[in-house]
């Protein structure tokens, strides 16, 4: 009976500990199906068809906006790519250029972030596609303490900061940062 007491008192010890963090709330993984929002650190490459003065690749600032010739300060943060060469074609419709067509891509995302139980924590750049598992890779590999089933990420979405455990090939979005635990045996 003792025995049954110790075990049980033990899984719950167990679970409790594992229980401190919650699943990733619904919206962490629905994010990765809508299109691309613009962030701070990402650089855009932009075209101006017939425009070549024009073209040529912006970072987006701390602020969220990129400084681009002849109408300034564009907003960019939140928005889609779609979104802000309409923004742009807008601008220079007004007093630059008769009918501007523009077309907006990303030149390079913003960077991820790992930490914990990898070989050489710090930052690195996204690609896109990339997963906890070639994030960590990436990093140099496990440590030989590191737990390598799950990861913890932090992800910001629409401003708001959400955390979640993962299997090391859930994917991952740009400003991710990949925290890899430390194996309890």
């Amino acid at each position: 009976m003792k025995l049954r007491l110790i075990a049980a008192l033990a899984v719950t010890a167990a679970l409790t500990g594992c229980s401190s963090y919650q699943q990733p709330p619904p919206v962490f993984h629905e994010v990765l199906l809508q299109p691309y929002m613009l962030e701070t650190s990402d650089q855009v490459r932009v075209i101006v068809y017939g425009q070549t003065d024009l073209s040529n690749t912006y970072s987006v600032d701390q602020a969220g906006f990129i400084s681009f010739p002849l109408v300034g300060q564009v907003k960019a943060r939140g928005l889609t790519q779609e979104q802000l060469a309409k923004s742009i074609e807008g601008k220079l419709r007004s007093g630059f250029i008769r009918n501007p067509n523009v077309s907006v891509e990303v030149a390079d995302y913003r960077p991820i972030f790992v930490m914990g139980e990898v070989t050489g924590a710090g930052q690195y750049p996204f690609i896109s596609g990339m997963t906890a598992q070639n994030a960590i890779a990436t990093a140099g590999g496990f440590s030989p303490r590191a737990y390598q089933k799950t990861v913890d990420i932090t992800r910001q979405i629409n401003g708001e900061i959400f955390s979640g455990r993962v299997l090391i090939t859930d994917p991952l979005r740009p400003g991710d940062t990949i925290y890899v635990r430390e194996r309890l045996f």
